[in-house]
């Protein structure tokens, strides 16, 4: 069995360089890289185009990214919360390509099976829908999405193993999933890792085939995105 392991994140994320196009995984701000994020941060890397459902927040996730600009393009679903982004995208600072979140993971998806494009009736009469070709099935319009092409997929799981199994934990399996192996290279960062063999196959979400490379995270802060709390009687 291969072993994916490597010790460091900086190990991890060889190979990524400026202009590059990355899958983040995550929902909001459950189940992102954290440490890869922060690593890339460090590193400098710069004009990344990156694909995620979300931006983060201006002070966490791929929101670091955007504060140190080092972002050209991004392509997401939701970006609501957060303002340097914002700031960024009405300024003509960044590009900014919407998609509606299904189809988003859908072109994940496509990409991780092979599948160089689809049709979808989401988005048909509005601007998502310029420049694509319309076909009609069944009396419905409905659009030709293109699967994406990245460089490399980041993704984060609860526990994996040596082999590159991983299991998810809760809305963390949103768009981690789909994003495991649909790059030349995914990178998996994990809470807990242990041996091969060591995981009940039943309970494993993403098989090992999916990734080239697996860590464990130092540390996470799983900051809550929007803390609501009711007042106490």
């Amino acid at each position: 069995m291969i072993n994916k392991k490597v010790n460091t994140v900086q190990e991890a994320l060889e190979g990524i360089e400026n202009g590059m196009t990355l899958m983040l995984g995550g929902f909001g701000l459950c189940g992102i890289p954290e440490n890869s994020i922060a690593e890339l941060v460090k590193k400098g890397t710069v004009d990344l185009t990156c694909i995620s459902n979300n931006a983060g927040v201006d002070n966490f996730g791929l929101g670091l990214l955007l504060q140190k600009k080092q972002i050209k393009k991004m392509i997401s679903s939701y970006v609501g919360e957060n303002a340097e982004f914002e700031r960024q995208m009405l300024s003509g600072e960044l590009e900014v390509e919407l998609t509606p979140q299904g189809t988003l993971a859908e072109k994940c998806r496509a990409a991780q099976a092979g599948i160089p494009a689809f049709f979808t009736p989401a988005g048909c009469g509005t601007e998502v829908a310029e420049g694509k070709e319309v076909r009609e099935f069944n009396g419905k319009m409905h659009l030709m999405e293109l699967a994406y092409k990245a460089d490399f997929a980041i993704v984060k799981a609860w526990k994996g193993d040596e082999a590159g199994n991983l299991i998810f934990k809760g809305s963390a399996r949103n768009f981690n999933g789909c994003m495991a192996g649909a790059a030349k290279i995914t990178i998996a960062e994990v809470e807990e890792l242990v041996s091969a063999g060591t995981l009940d196959p039943n309970q494993i979400h993403m098989p090992g085939i999916m990734v080239q490379r697996i860590f464990k995270g130092a540390q996470f802060e799983k900051r809550i995105e929007q803390r609501t709390t009711r007042k106490r009687n």
